[in-house]
């Protein structure tokens, strides 16, 4: 009897213990709960504070080159929304075409200017590149992307050793003369760009089959079929950055850095001991010259090359 007085009275202990404990694991699980929850609850704020994404609104007159955009057509205003939405949210592209654009733009505006091609056009360069040297897995290649063929037709040269399709004002010059061939063609500026994109071959296709000569009228391609719109888009952010969120200052802005001009009539061995002749190296070379596309230049013909060099100290170069 003694004995099993023994054990109730250790199971009673047992009991009272296993008690205490879990009413103390519980008041913790609820106290770690409450936490989380004010964890998660202050994580959801700090995200949404401050930030918001909201539809756009479109400019009324929305134009390209002048030529206004029918803005009464359901459809076309799906197709330049969904083109604000997506270069306006794309921020960090939008930031650095801001950047490249204070940069390469003061080269590309006087020479449209010069050959009578509306300003509008400096944003196609931007759809076409980026203002960027790309080539495209078709071969077109350079800011304005040029083919080869395109290229050698208005006079570019294109070879292993030299392609200018690479020089900025070079290339901006048969970028006009090919976009003002095609204003004679199709007397419209927004053809003219849609003619650039997908070539002369494919507009004259469509508009054959479709029985319309108007770009707002025909169905074309995907990328084509967006080019106009992504043109005006980009034009719209870019010159209103602060309307569309963005804050950038004048010294966040990419710089041309000045240079002067030497000009070369005989073959260049070395481009790299070229380089250190005016205190800078092969890379600081290239970069204001990507249409040298080897590190030497043959010249048989003695034809002469103007080669730019940065003004010294603007660059900081080992000795």
């Amino acid at each position: 009897m003694k004995i099993l007085k023994n054990i109730l009275m250790l199971l009673g202990v047992f009991f009272v213990i296993s008690t205490l404990i879990f009413a103390i694991q519980n008041n913790d699980d609820s106290e770690s709960g409450d936490a989380q929850d004010v964890v998660e609850n202050e994580v959801e704020k700090s995200v949404s504070e401050g930030y918001r994404i909201s539809t756009i609104e479109i400019p009324e007159d929305l134009n390209f080159a002048g030529e206004v955009v029918p803005q009464d057509d359901p459809e076309i205003m799906e197709r330049v929304d969904r083109e604000f939405l997506v270069n306006t949210y794309w921020q960090s592209n939008a930031l650095l075409l801001m950047k490249r654009a204070n940069k390469y733009f003061p080269i590309i505006e006087p020479i449209l200017a010069k050959n009578g091609i509306p300003d509008d056009f400096k944003y196609l360069a931007v759809a076409e590149s980026a203002l960027t040297n790309v080539v495209s897995h078709a071969g077109a290649t350079g800011f304005w992307q040029i083919m080869k063929g395109t290229g050698k037709e208005y006079g570019l040269e294109i070879n292993d050793n030299v392609d200018e399709r690479y020089h900025l004002e070079k290339s901006t010059q048969v970028a006009c003369d090919y976009l003002n061939r095609f204003k004679n063609k199709y007397g419209s500026w927004t053809l003219t760009a849609a003619a650039y994109n997908a070539g002369s071959g494919s507009i004259n296709k469509f508009m054959g089959i479709q029985k319309v000569d108007d770009y707002y009228d025909l169905l074309l391609g995907e990328e084509t079929g967006r080019y106009v719109f992504r043109i005006m888009a980009i034009k719209e952010i870019l010159s209103n950055p602060e309307k569309y969120g963005f804050e950038i200052e004048k010294e966040d802005m990419y710089n041309a850095v000045p240079t002067f001009q030497v000009e070369v009539v005989e073959p260049v061995a070395s481009f790299a001991d070229f380089a250190t002749k005016y205190e800078i190296n092969y890379k600081i070379l290239k970069r204001h010259n990507a249409w040298l596309r080897e590190p030497h230049l043959n010249n048989a013909s003695g034809k002469k090359y103007t080669i730019e060099i940065p003004i010294k100290g603007y660059y900081k170069t080992a000795k």
